[in-house]
């Protein structure tokens, strides 16, 4: 589906933060597969990498990639109001919903190439957190 630039803009933050959660999931998941093909290490991998906390940290570890523009659409998604899981603090929740938005956002503008390096940029640094904890 198509969807216009205007109209991506107008869209809320939370809208774009579920559609990144969505494509940052898959995308892991896919990535995971070069790494292992047991179905528990994928699940408890996975799930490791995608959580708010995970993300979190691994967005500020990869902030300095981003463009002004980027980090504007990151700001917004932070900033939109929600409510945080049990397992993670406010803020990490918020800094994972900045990230999944611009997640979203490079996904309905069809900006793969970077979509993919920022998702690839994002998996080597929380996978290599995972594998040391």
């Amino acid at each position: 589906m198509n969807f216009p630039a205007n109209e991506i803009k107008t869209l809320s933050p939370l809208v774009l933060a579920h559609i990144g959660d969505a494509y940052f999931h898959l995308y892991i998941r896919t990535r995971l597969l070069q790494v292992t093909r047991n179905i528990t290490n994928l699940h408890d991998l996975s799930a490791q990498i995608v959580s708010a906390t995970v993300q979190a940290k691994t967005y500020h570890e990869i902030e300095n990639l981003l463009s002004d523009e980027e980090r504007d659409i990151f700001r917004r998604g932070r900033n939109a109001k929600s409510h945080a899981p049990r397992k993670a603090t406010v803020a990490e929740y918020h800094a994972s919903t900045g990230f999944e938005a611009l997640l979203g956002e490079l996904f309905l503008k069809k900006n793969f190439a970077r979509l993919n390096e920022i998702c690839e940029a994002a998996f080597v640094k929380s996978y290599q957190a995972e594998e040391i904890s």
